[in-house]
């Protein structure tokens, strides 16, 4: 008797896999069923799927985890703030799954932003918690002490372990008046990362190195643990790397302490003259994010692929580019279900491919490095199902496409 032929909902046949997380770079096909992976392998039986999509030519990767974006409506743009992004609207489109809020909201509107934006995206949306209670939608509250509330926010953060990954710092600097008592030098990131170690996570810092009382070298010595993440790490303002392009002993240090180096690079918090020259020196980051919002979506930033891009021209081979966007932030943030195309694991995968020509792009300091290669993305697949497909890659030619809309198959509607 014949054995009975599995059936599935998606394959994506012919692309090259690449899955960091299981060491996999190979030919092969990627069948999908009831939103998870169910088979990796060339040559899967033709006709056993839903839907089949040819990809040759370009390479199947876990769903992009960007880990630091801004993504609450209610964050208003001024010039003291940044806007936020429509998560749905600016991340699937380049391969992206899953967008962790960097601290836009504190405790005090967390829960708004959970029922207006996480319960209602497309994109599984996480997010740091902002310290400060009002997070970056009053920016004064993260120059105020009295509104980091460690305990507070350390409670919420277990209230919603599944969507909540750590707790955020930022934007805390001496203002019109030096530190005093009131204002003491550490006070957003000591107690951020008193909140993570409350709340069983981890704390994301973003420093201002402006006070002979706060020096940067304390930060990722002293004040940071095993397992927090410093973002900006490429920005100007850090001195990660001295004169003559090498990376600075105290950056190895943290290091071998377990503290992370994440590149969120945003509208002023990227320089080329920092990031090559550490790359070069054997320093890459451990994750790769974007800091979107409404001026670094607009350049320099563009995008997650945007910013990919720009490593694999500064030097970085495609594997490590994709591992540092997909399963190490997804292991550092405490999702190891994420950023992986395991047999089994949710089916969230992107289908990009690789431009050859001239390229230029640009960092945030006004600084161009010329480049041979684009990343572009041909497919997004949330939970199994396909929410970006650009280039039409599950659809028939229009020569062969039904005449009336309502004769179309489902999944094109």
């Amino acid at each position: 008797m014949e054995a009975r032929r599995e059936t599935y909902d998606l394959i994506l046949r012919n692309g090259r896999v690449i899955d960091p997380a299981n060491g996999l770079d190979e030919f092969a096909d990627v069948a999908i069923r009831g939103g998870k992976i169910a088979r990796i392998e060339a040559g899967i039986a033709p006709g056993s799927a839903d839907k089949e999509a040819d990809v040759k030519g370009g390479y199947v990767i876990p769903g992009i985890v960007d880990i630091h974006a801004h993504i609450y409506p209610l964050l208003p743009m001024a010039p003291e703030c940044l806007g936020s992004i429509d998560a749905d609207a600016h991340m699937v489109k380049v391969g992206v799954t899953t967008a962790v809020d960097a601290g836009s909201v504190g405790w005090r509107d967390f829960l708004n932003f959970k029922e207006r934006v996480i319960d209602k995206a497309q994109t599984r949306v996480l997010a740091f918690l902002n310290i400060a209670c009002k997070g970056m939608i009053d920016m004064r509250s993260e120059q105020s002490p009295a509104d980091m509330q460690p305990k507070v926010a350390a409670e919420v953060a277990r209230a919603y372990p599944e969507l909540i990954v750590g707790i955020k710092a930022a934007h805390y600097w001496p203002g019109p008046k030096p530190f005093d008592a009131e204002h003491p030098p550490w006070a957003s990131v000591d107690r951020a990362v008193e909140a993570a170690e409350l709340s069983g996570t981890r704390a994301m810092i973003d420093f201002q190195p402006n006070h002979p009382d706060s020096p940067y070298k304390d930060l990722v010595l002293k004040h940071m643990r095993a397992g927090d993440i410093h973002t900006h790490v490429f920005a100007r303002h850090f001195p990660t790397v001295d004169a003559d392009g090498k990376v600075y002993d105290y950056m190895r240090r943290a290091r071998e302490n377990g503290v992370l180096f994440d590149v969120g690079h945003g509208a002023g918090s990227f320089w080329f003259r920092n990031g090559v020259r550490a790359i070069r020196d054997g320093f890459p980051p451990d994750t790769i994010s974007t800091d979107m919002h409404t001026a670094s979506v607009r350049g320099p930033a563009l995008s997650m692929l945007h910013v990919m891009s720009k490593f694999l021209n500064m030097g970085m081979p495609l594997y490590e580019v994709i591992e540092r966007s997909t399963v190490l932030p997804a292991l550092k943030i405490g999702r190891d279900d994420l950023g992986t195309l395991s047999v089994g694991a949710c089916a969230d995968v992107a289908v990009i491919r690789k431009l050859e020509g001239d390229f230029g792009y640009v960092d945030n300091g006004y600084a161009k490095l010329s480049g041979t290669c684009m990343l572009d993305c041909l497919m997004t697949v949330r939970g199994g199902k396909p929410i970006y497909d650009g280039y039409g890659l599950t659809m028939p030619e229009w020569t062969d496409a039904p005449q009336a809309y309502w004769d179309m198959p489902a999944h094109l509607r």
